[in-house]
């Protein structure tokens, strides 16, 4: 069983900073990519920023700039800081890591609960 928990969510005014949290854990031999995906009200989740093991970085271009994704293996957590925030930033924000367990189960991907981040203009 894995448990993906967000934290660090919030209401912050436009041109404002957070920074979000995730922590994996579990019984899994390694954790590979981690992301940040967001949903705002009536549409669709999208990828905010992904980052691989080795910290190899992709970013939407919406937050190209903006945003920092970055990670701590050894605590199997992802971070991501939001600088230069705007009111359509606003969504839920969730992080997906890829957990993996062995050569003969394999690996599967996992979702947290997800954190609410609100820019007011």
């Amino acid at each position: 069983q894995v448990r993906v928990v967000e934290s660090g969510g919030g209401l912050v005014q436009a041109g404002g900073s957070l920074r979000l949290s995730c922590a994996a854990s579990g019984s899994f031999s390694s954790i590979n990519d981690m992301g940040w995906y967001r949903q705002a009200p009536g549409k669709q989740r999208e990828l905010v920023a992904v980052i691989t093991r080795g910290s190899s970085t992709n970013y939407a271009d919406s937050v190209k700039g903006r945003f920092t994704i970055s990670r701590d293996n050894a605590k199997n957590t992802v971070y991501l800081q939001m600088n230069s925030l705007k009111p359509e930033d606003t969504a839920v924000y969730y992080c997906n890591a890829d957990a993996w367990f062995s050569l003969i189960t394999g690996g599967s991907r996992y979702w947290g609960q997800g954190t609410q981040v609100t820019v007011s203009s």
